[in-house]
């Protein structure tokens, strides 16, 4: 643990813009873990009073159009959005490099039908499949859970296929192998923890695309259904709003979104050099 401590301390020194990133994400998981608790609002409570008021020192993002705190409302958020992206992420990692390994590492028939497997799903519009699918199966937080890991699952498999097939001919596979290690062994002690690197690249790029994909989902009327607070239901509620002038209903959800993608898309660079067993000889 004091080893990893130190590559921790030496990869943020080396990267200042990912000590940045890292900051945010300990922010956003931060607002994700007390997010009920330190909002000064319920974010579900209406006032009929206080409906359309422009930001103030009491209600820091102004109010909607029931009177709810917009800045309540945006920091409960946090929890379901990123929950949603962290369980269709792990989902479509787990899945995809399971296929992606064992594609790369047998090939034949197993990489084929995995290859036409990714190759059907990508040859959809992401988004637009990710609609059939909701649509399909019902509107609800894991149907679009499913969805956003469906749609991400070829990136794993084909990063996972990719670095594989590379090194299963690698000398310490063939040592392994000389060992008697199975051929299942040789993956998950030899294989997978070097193909970890890239795979942690795709885990931040796909982190900050499932937020995206739940917020679209939830602005179209196919994700999170009112009165829930959701990034991307605020930006719809607020979006009929801006022409009469009600700029902070959309204008404050959206730049959240746009910090929790912008910090995950940072975020790869710092996770690469975190698990990569080259950079910490």
């Amino acid at each position: 643990m004091a080893r990893f401590l130190r590559h921790f301390r030496h990869v943020m020194a080396e990267n200042p813009v990912t000590a940045v990133a890292f900051a945010l994400l300990g922010l956003i998981v931060f607002l994700a873990l007390f997010g009920p608790w330190i909002a000064p609002y319920d974010p579900l409570a209406t006032e009929a009073t206080k409906t359309l008021r422009p930001p103030t020192w009491a209600h820091p993002f102004g109010t909607d159009h029931l009177g709810r705190d917009v800045f309540s409302r945006v920091i409960v958020a946090t929890r379901l959005d990123l929950g949603i992206a962290i369980s269709a992420v792990a989902l479509s990692f787990a899945a995809g490099s399971a296929l992606g390994c064992s594609a790369g590492f047998w090939g034949g028939w197993t990489d084929r039908i995995i290859g036409r497997l990714s190759d059907t799903i990508m040859a959809f519009p992401l988004f637009v499949l990710a609609m059939g699918i909701v649509s399909a199966l019902g509107n609800s937080i894991e149907n679009i859970v499913y969805a956003t890991a469906i749609i991400n699952l070829p990136f794993y498999a084909r990063v996972a296929r990719a670095e594989t097939s590379v090194r299963r001919n690698a000398g310490y596979v063939a040592a392994a192998r000389l060992c008697g290690a199975s051929d299942t062994r040789i993956l998950s002690t030899q294989v997978f923890p070097n193909i970890l690197p890239p795979m942690m690249v795709q885990v931040s790029l796909n982190m900050g695309w499932a937020i995206l994909n739940a917020a679209g989902l939830s602005f179209i009327g196919l994700g999170v259904r009112p009165p829930d607070a959701e990034w991307g239901i605020m930006v719809a509620e607020g979006a009929t709003y801006i022409v009469s002038g009600e700029w902070w209903l959309a204008l404050f959800p959206g730049a959240a979104l746009m910090l929790a993608v912008f910090c995950f898309n940072l975020l790869g660079d710092g996770l690469r050099d975190l698990v990569d067993p080259l950079r910490r000889t």
